[in-house]
């Protein structure tokens, strides 16, 4: 959970450093994969941990 969070802190930086200054929108291009990589982490997390009962 904690790489969850700091991988969610760093993309919302980046997001926001990206839109600030102009000229760096490759920051925010950058942020939205970082984004997306956490939440294949954290579904991947979720679908690890499910046990099937019989």
């Amino acid at each position: 959970m904690t790489l969850f969070l700091f991988l969610l802190l760093v993309a919302v930086v980046l997001g926001i450093i990206g839109v600030a200054v102009s000229g760096l929108s490759i920051l925010l291009a950058l942020a939205a994969i970082v984004l997306v990589a956490d939440l294949v982490l954290l579904g991947a997390r979720w679908g690890r941990g499910r046990r099937v009962t019989r």
